[in-house]
């Protein structure tokens, strides 16, 4: 037996993603994370340099991956439990680290209850597998994540039972909602709390208020879903994520420990009928090993920290760190997007151009990554930048000075 024929197929395949432009790039293997020094943040070296590199391109908003007290829980997690759990959570594979964390994060978010997951995809995708039935129609933002879209699909969700409306366009949500077809029972709402690739947030208040109205025109009812993956522990006055920025609360939030946390695994939280629907339908739960009691340990003791005097210090650090790296750009006279999350998009609107930057950047010792036709439209090739609570203001006036000769 061979291989040869389908890797032929494979690399014509390979070939053409590199000339549309779509090929990622070499990925870059970080060998070493350096403690920040003197008014310094961390730095990171690469396998093949000696430079010593700044984050820009990190989900670690609190910057809590090398915190002392989540290693501590973790090394304590594993020599009391193991490195795995070694089966399914449903044959014996739930540990007590397991239902902690659970009840932790449904506590932080305001859910009676939660259930975590490997990541925050195979959330969504356990979600709309355990919702969904021939009568269930989805709306969503048409700038929702990969993973709520692959979520639909992998459900089967034909495309009679759902509708996309124009990002954060209330007025399109409404018309949506309007056109509802005869028989469905129940209806569902998901967008993005933070959308990742700009930095701005669903007006879950606005969204809460236009879907009220339609509640009782459903047999099953209609319920609303945030996937807050880049806001849960980064966003709002307390950390809450974007229901706690704009006050109101979501009938469903997904989220995910692998940003803000700093660790690994995402979880589902709303009531508790919901959670056991979940847990006994939901494919992506079921039959795949949990979290390692380490990750459940470390996630755990970072919302502790978050619900602190040091997150909350963390927190608004990271506030202040993200308004000062915008005055920057923009005092450069970049473009951006507004808006406090600390994703800060520079809007370079240019795919050579673009390409010139992140090559400038590297060699400025700076990690960054550009988003460039066809990945993104003409016209809209971004830098996406994200500012993390270890960054020091020298940190930020680094960058800034490294953006400056590529103003003009």
């Amino acid at each position: 037996m061979s291989l040869a024929a389908l890797e032929h197929a494979l690399q014509l395949e390979l070939d053409a993603l590199t000339a549309e432009g779509r090929a990622k790039p070499a990925e870059r293997v970080i060998v070493a994370y350096l403690p920040p020094q003197g008014d310094k943040g961390p730095r990171y070296k690469l396998q093949g340099s000696d430079q010593e590199f700044i984050r820009m391109n990190s989900n670690s908003y609190l910057s809590l991956s090398n915190h002392p007290e989540l290693i501590r829980a973790a090394d304590e997690a594993t020599r009391a439990l193991g490195v795995g759990p070694g089966a399914v959570r449903f044959i014996d594979g739930t540990f007590s680290y397991h239902a902690a964390l659970e009840a932790r994060v449904a506590a932080f978010v305001g859910k009676p209850a939660a259930k975590i997951f490997n990541s925050a995809y195979t959330a969504n995708c356990g979600l709309a597998l355990a919702l969904s039935t021939p009568k269930t129609y989805w709306i969503g933002d048409q700038l929702n994540h990969n993973s709520i879209i692959r979520a639909m699909r992998i459900a089967g969700v034909p495309s009679a039972n759902k509708a996309i409306y124009r990002h954060n366009d209330m007025d399109d949500l409404r018309k949506c909602l309007t056109e509802v077809p005869e028989g469905m029972d129940r209806v569902a709402v998901i967008f993005d709390g933070i959308f990742s690739m700009r930095g701005d947030f669903a007006p879950i208040d606005q969204i809460a208020k236009i879907t009220s109205t339609y509640q009782a025109k459903f047999k099953e009812g209609l319920f609303t879903v945030v996937d807050d993956s880049h806001g849960i522990g980064a966003f709002g006055p307390n950390g809450r994520g974007t229901a706690d920025h704009t006050g109101a609360r979501p009938d469903i939030i997904i989220g995910t420990f692998g940003k803000a946390f700093g660790v690994n695994g995402g979880f589902i939280a709303a009531g508790p009928i919901v959670v056991e629907a979940v847990r006994q339908k939901a494919d992506t739960y079921i039959y795949t090993n949990p979290l390692s009691v380490a990750d459940c340990a470390a996630a755990g003791r970072a919302i502790d920290i978050c619900d602190s005097a040091e997150g909350l210090e963390r927190l608004a650090h990271l506030r202040r760190m993200a308004s000062r790296f915008r005055r920057g750009i923009e005092s450069l006279g970049w473009q951006s997007i507004p808006g406090p999350h600390p994703i800060v998009p520079l809007l370079v609107r240019d795919t050579p151009r673009t390409h010139r930057l992140v090559r400038h950047l590297l060699e400025s010792s700076v990690l960054a990554v550009g988003l460039t036709f066809p990945v993104v439209p003409r016209g809209d090739e971004t830098i996406r930048f994200q500012i993390n609570a270890a960054h020091t203001p020298a940190d930020v006036n680094y960058v800034l000075k490294a953006l400056g000769p590529y103003t003009t």
